[in-house]
Parts: structure tokens; sequence; C-alpha cells
């Protein structure tokens, strides 16, 4: 009985690892990317089908952002097995979030591509520079999230950077 109970153990520590650290980071990565792959695919292409990718990548960014934005402070409100689970996560969770806006770039130059009418109607009345320096801020923050960047960067630096992003991704 005694191996059955370390066994189950051996296993829940095991499973548990997926939705830890980086492997978490590459499940949600490959989940967004496969998702926004097949709506594209059986969409046919389609001006609505790449629509609805770009929609979908746009709700799981603001997820992953909202979830690695608000960790510290869930947990400071409401301690709790999922808020220590998100601020020990936080850095993959936001790093899950640039992986997921990157997918949504890709659908929004899909969609140029694939659709130049409907995305330039889309579009027309839109300025690129405020998005253009979100990503600028994503892709920075992300850079910066490992261990080596941010230890280059020094801790001012990356506070800094990771504060004023967070506002400027809020805002934009």
């Amino acid at each position: 009985m005694a191996n059955t109970s370390q066994t189950k153990s051996h296993r829940h520590s095991n499973n548990s690892r997926w939705f830890e650290g980086w492997a978490l980071t590459t499940w949600i990565a490959l989940a967004i990317a496969s998702t926004t792959a097949t709506i594209v695919i059986i969409g046919g292409a389609s001006a609505p089908a790449i629509g609805l990718a770009i929609r979908f990548t746009a709700r799981s960014s603001l997820v992953l952002f909202g979830a690695a934005f608000a960790a510290s402070a869930l947990l400071a409100l409401m301690p709790h097995p999922l808020t220590r689970w998100m601020r020990r996560n936080r850095r993959q969770l936001g790093v899950a979030f640039a992986a997921s806006h990157l997918t949504h770039a890709v659908a929004i130059g899909l969609y140029a591509t694939l659709q130049p009418m409907a995305f330039h109607e889309h579009t027309r009345s839109m300025s690129p520079l405020p998005g253009l320096l979100a990503y600028v801020f994503i892709l920075a923050m992300a850079a910066t999230s490992f261990d080596r960047s941010a230890a280059w960067i020094g801790r001012r630096g990356f506070k800094a950077l990771h504060t004023i992003g967070s506002i400027y991704i809020w805002i934009s």
C-alpha cells in the first residue's frame, strides 16, 4: 500500500511540473498558437476567421497579462493556493502573454496579407504607433524576464521597465 501512495505522490508532483515554470509558458504558447491556427484553417483564411483569431489572441493576451500584473496584489488580498501559484509563476505568465501577443501580431499580419482590402477598411482610421510602442514594451519586458537579462539591466532598470511597460500596455 505504501508503494501505491508513493506512486500517486510521485505522479502528482510530475503532473504539477507541467503547470509550473517554463513548461507552463511552453504549454500556454502552444495551446494559443494551435488554437489560432485551427480557427484560421477551419475558416478558410477568410476575413471573419482571421478576425476571430485576432479577437481570440487579444482575449488570451488580456487574461495572461492580467494574471501576471495582478498576481502580487491578489496574493496579498486573498492568500490561496491559486494566488500563490500565480505569484510563483508570474514571470512565466508574463512571457506567455508575450507569446500570445506575438501570435496576435502574426494573425494581424496574416489579415493584412491575405485580406488586404478588409484589413485596410478596418484599420484606415487607426494609427499604428500606439500598438507598435506596446509591442516594443512587450518585447523588452519578455526579453528581461529571464534571470541573466534581468541581472544585466539591474533591479532598478527591471522595475522601471516593467512598471512603465505594464502601465503603458494597460492604457493602450
